[in-house]
């Protein structure tokens, strides 16, 4: 199974730091290096780095590029501007389910840098191909993925770190995307801190880890970035994203412009919304150190309401915590029962982020 795997332009690295690596969306990628909760404390108290080169870039360019991404994805990119990013989702056509959520990097007026979660390329490129026969052909689009590295320097710390490899690329502002010569740079990141993502050839990629680690960031795997996001109250797909839910569901209504004129999979969102969701998703803190784990029961007056979609132990709170699509009627506040292989476990109805900035 591994020799199917693919492997990140760092893997001799990774190796050479002792990781343990683990098969992830079709990568081979590094789970932990010492320890999870290490590795998540360093990310919240100093500054860490992660590989995520398993993520997709789709280059989108030419004149109708803007026009095809509109069409495509829910947000509205007129609501930001060349040198920005911008976070959205891609919908089935037919009941506007999320296919991936996706972050778009704007880089130049008629370029972007669309990039999807690591198993969805293909899906993200079928439907660049349904968005031709919308919008035009002046557009030309390709999977560079294999060609760069993309390393998320995260953390309180992580700016005056990366400073000292690179000091233009510490100051890329929040959710701002800057060309650096070969590298491109983004104020984004997936664990509730602050800190820069780089892209970067694959050819280059081992030197600047090793000038990031010489400066003093920590590497971290993939085990710390999902505790962090579930501090952080952000969707992993597959659990609080994909097949059968909406973002209506997932309380990213946010991310939907209903001023656009059309996108794909409008029409079944908008039924939705005008009849009302069935469910959304919710926090849970639970009262003592257990966490709930996926797939567990929740329960209100002893009668089952939802389920969970992610839980693990919070290592910056100390008790466990989850999230959970429950009725839309649910509010924060609200004691309900989490079933966890028969005990029952006491939680806390809580308004997102677990771990507020």
């Amino acid at each position: 199974m591994t020799d199917a795997l693919r492997h990140s332009p760092l893997d001799a690295q990774h190796r050479a730091l002792g990781a343990r690596m683990v098969p992830f969306g079709g990568w081979d990628m590094p789970l932990q290096y010492a320890s999870v909760l290490e590795e998540h404390r360093a990310c919240r108290t100093h500054a860490v780095v992660f590989d995520v080169s398993h993520l997709g870039t789709v280059e989108c360019g030419g004149p109708g590029a803007f026009e095809l991404l509109q069409w495509l994805l829910t947000n509205d990119l007129r609501k930001i501007e060349t040198g920005r990013a911008q976070y959205t989702h891609l919908l089935d056509p037919n009941d506007a389910h999320v296919v991936d959520d996706i972050i778009v990097w704007w880089v130049d007026t008629e370029r972007f840098f669309v990039m999807p979660n690591a198993s969805n390329t293909d899906e993200l490129l079928a439907a660049f191909e349904d968005g031709l026969a919308h919008t035009g052909d002046e557009v030309v689009f390709a999977d560079v993925t294999s060609g760069r590295a993309v390393l998320a320097v995260q953390g309180p710390e992580a700016r005056a770190l990366v400073a000292k490899v690179n000091a233009d690329a510490a100051a890329v502002p929040r959710f701002a995307v800057r060309r650096l010569g070969e590298l491109v740079v983004a104020g984004t990141g997936y664990t509730g801190e602050d800190g820069v993502e780089i892209h970067v050839p694959a050819a280059d990629a081992p030197g600047i880890w090793q000038e990031l680690l010489d400066a003093g960031v920590e590497p971290a795997g993939l085990g710390a970035r999902d505790t962090l996001r579930l501090e952080a109250g952000l969707p992993l797909h597959g659990h609080e994203l994909g097949a059968g839910i909406t973002p209506l569901q997932a309380g990213f209504g946010w991310v939907v412009g209903w001023d656009k004129p059309n996108f794909r999979g409008r029409a079944a969102l908008a039924g939705e919304r005008d009849e009302g969701i069935s469910r959304r998703l919710r926090g849970l803190s639970v009262d003592g150190r257990r966490p709930p784990r996926e797939g567990s029961r929740v329960l209100r007056d002893g009668v089952e309401i939802g389920v969970v979609t992610s839980g693990n132990f919070s290592p910056m709170l100390g008790h466990g915590i989850a999230l959970a699509f429950v009725p839309p009627d649910v509010q924060p506040g609200e004691r309900v029962t989490v079933d966890v292989r028969g005990q029952m476990l006491d939680a806390e109805v809580v308004a997102l982020p677990f771990v507020k900035h």
